[in-house]
């Protein structure tokens, strides 16, 4: 199975930097508008089967474009929304109490999953839930599916599930608007991800580091 995590367009919230994580949460901007009208052509190679999107209206306003380009229904799960930020919830990104909520994701992606988000989720539930989703898509026996989701939650999931990507490549690179993480594999065999917006990611000790970038492809 080819898995595609797409983050969603921009949103007011991605604008002023803050973590604005609950459901159904805000649209998007001008900009994203524009950002999901340009998503069906940048994947038009994808032979996409089946698309999702979260709970949350970002993610349907970005796939809607993407489906119907596709003549495909959205599937609305709400296993693969954002992380919730709890306490959180609100506070500018990049403020120190902001920069908890991306150090508790990564300390779940590096296995302590029974960490708790203050006021909100643990690792284990977060991935839990998004694990079902990713293994009801795969139940579909659809060749290739599209997963519009979020920033932190993919490059959480692809840390923690996919075998070529650590937690210091998912740290260190950030996923912008449209962003998409390609993986293949199944939730029975494992999960290899083989591009990381457009750049190829190396396999699992071949040239260095797992999860290296190994070109750009785009």
């Amino acid at each position: 199975m080819r898995l595609l995590l797409v983050r969603h367009a921009e949103t007011p919230a991605n604008v002023d930097f803050l973590l604005d994580t609950t459901v159904p949460g805000p649209g998007l901007t001008a900009l994203g508008e524009q950002q999901a009208a340009r998503l069906p052509a940048a994947l038009a190679d994808e032979d996409i089967e089946a698309v999702y999107a979260s709970t949350m209206l970002r993610t349907q306003l970005t796939a809607a474009p993407l489906a119907a380009a596709r003549g495909l229904r959205v599937t609305v799960r709400d296993g693969i929304r954002e992380v919730s930020a709890g306490e959180l919830e609100l506070l500018p990104g990049e403020s120190e109490q902001g920069l908890r909520y991306m150090r508790t994701v990564f300390a779940w992606a590096a296995g302590d999953t029974g960490l708790r988000m203050p006021g909100g989720e643990s690792g284990a539930e977060v991935l839990a839930r998004y694990d079902a989703v990713v293994a009801e898509a795969a139940d579909r026996e659809a060749g290739t599916v599209a997963l519009v989701s979020h920033g932190a939650a993919i490059r959480l999931w692809t840390a923690a599930r996919a075998d070529n990507v650590d937690v210091p490549f998912a740290t260190a690179h950030r996923l912008a608007n449209t962003g998409v993480v390609i993986l293949e594999g199944s939730p029975t065999d494992g999960w290899k991800a083989l591009t990381w917006a457009g750049a190829t990611v190396a396999p699992a000790g071949e040239s260095g580091p797992t999860g290296r970038a190994l070109e750009e492809t785009g």
